[in-house]
């Protein structure tokens, strides 16, 4: 974890150091820019010394800098555990560096930003950086995940979270559960009403089963061992499958009013990262 909050607040440092304002209108310190005033816009709202030099009354609007609550969850399943390479990342370390990530750069806007368990907001450690409180709660739920025994289906399919209203929840997994369980949980978000930011961690295998020959394939959670005798000749068809579940994904997801950013392990964070930010930037 030391290593992955490391990567964490120096690829969060490198991030904001290119990153643009929201840009949208609120109430905030920051000037974004003047606009004619509208038929009942309060006096105190114009900005006189503007008005004067274009002969029409300006409102002079600032930056929105109303703090949101931002809700972390990491699927810690023994199905994140795993990698390809010894020179690749876990699904799980890939997962936690993009959320701490995120998280560095939501507190230093000022964002509120919580963990949540399998039933709700996790209570974090008392004392120190939020950032490193993030991580010590991140450490204690792996230690949970380690003495519970755990079925197939992933700790946030198995309850209803119970989560601020208008809350956002930045969800990092592989998404490898049962469909209809995604499709249920997505849906009771939507009812809360909570905004979903799902993060789609995947091994570049799973995308394109680089295997060939004879191979027994064994799962992590309890699954029956799979042996292929030619794995290459079913690689078209697993091909399909897996743009057919994406495609999927990402359509259940924009039905319930929530978005999908996609990462694969062997690829740089960034453009993952600064595709969520722009994400979260849009007005709901």
């Amino acid at each position: 974890m030391p290593d992955l909050l490391l990567r964490a607040r120096q690829t969060a440092a490198t991030l904001a150091a290119g990153l643009h304002p929201q840009r949208r209108a609120g109430w905030g310190d920051n000037f974004w820019q003047y606009r004619p005033a509208q038929p009942g816009e309060p006096a105190s709202r114009i900005d006189w010394r503007q008005s004067a030099r274009t002969h029409h009354a300006q409102v002079r609007e600032k930056e929105a800098e109303t703090a949101q609550t931002v809700i972390l969850w990491c699927d810690l399943s023994r199905s994140m555990d795993w990698c390809s390479a010894a020179a690749l990342p876990s699904k799980r370390d890939s997962a936690i560096t993009l959320l701490l990530t995120m998280a560095a750069l939501l507190l230093r806007a000022g964002e509120t930003v919580q963990l949540a368990g399998p039933a709700g907001l996790f209570p974090l450690p008392v004392g120190g950086p939020p950032l490193e409180r993030l991580a010590m709660g991140l450490v204690a739920q792996m230690r949970e995940e380690q003495t519970a025994a755990q079925d197939t289906s992933g700790p946030f399919l198995r309850a209803p979270l119970h989560l601020p209203r208008h809350a956002h929840l930045l969800m990092a997994s592989d998404f490898l559960a049962p469909q209809e369980d995604i499709q249920a949980f997505l849906r009771h978000l939507a009812a809360l009403p909570v905004q979903a930011h799902l993060i789609q961690v995947r091994d570049p295998a799973e995308a394109c089963l680089p295997y060939a020959g004879r191979v027994l394939f064994t799962g992590l959670e309890g699954e029956a061992p799979v042996e292929l005798s030619e794995t290459s000749d079913i690689r078209p068809a697993y091909a399909d499958l897996v743009s057919t579940r994406e495609a999927w994904l990402s359509d259940i997801a924009t039905r319930y009013g929530h978005d999908l950013t996609r990462h694969q392990t062997d690829q740089t964070a960034l453009p993952a990262l600064l595709s969520l930010h722009t994400l979260m930037s849009q007005p709901a």
